[in-house]
């Protein structure tokens, strides 16, 4: 079973996040900054190649989103600096990770609405008929 793209991004965006946040709380604000350059330009760049490839459009809401978030923290890297940069790098890694999960969380949702919407006729049918058989049995 091929991995799905939507799944690889989101799960590049969750992982990324967690990363800059750790990096946003350990590094200096300089070497913060460069991070979340480098973070959030591939995470730019993933989403944005995910949007331009599917056709779906929750797929394609969920790659936006996550685009626009990374733009913001690679915008935000470049421009600001110290301790704002630094406060700025943790939020913007804590929303990547919340906007990847909660694109996670609707693709998976809408895929558990598919598999609970199938409806079993044959072996509901023969547990039946074993459960009158059984009783027949214990009766004689």
């Amino acid at each position: 079973m091929a991995l799905s793209p939507r799944y690889a991004i989101n799960t590049l965006g969750v992982v990324a996040g967690g990363f800059l946040a750790v990096s946003a709380m350990s590094f200096s604000a300089d070497v913060t900054g460069w991070i979340a350059f480098g973070v959030s330009t591939a995470v730019t760049v993933a989403a944005l190649a995910g949007l331009a490839f599917t056709r779906r459009l929750p797929a394609r809401i969920g790659h936006g989103a996550l685009a626009l978030v990374g733009g913001w923290s690679l915008i935000a890297a470049l421009v600001f600096s110290g301790p704002t940069l630094t406060w700025l790098a943790f939020a913007d890694a804590l929303a990547l990770a919340a906007t990847a999960l909660a694109d996670l969380t609707a693709h998976e949702l809408g895929t558990e609405r598919v598999v609970h919407s199938l409806e079993v006729r044959g072996p509901v049918a023969t547990e039946r008929e074993a459960g009158t058989h059984t009783m027949s049995g214990l009766a004689a």
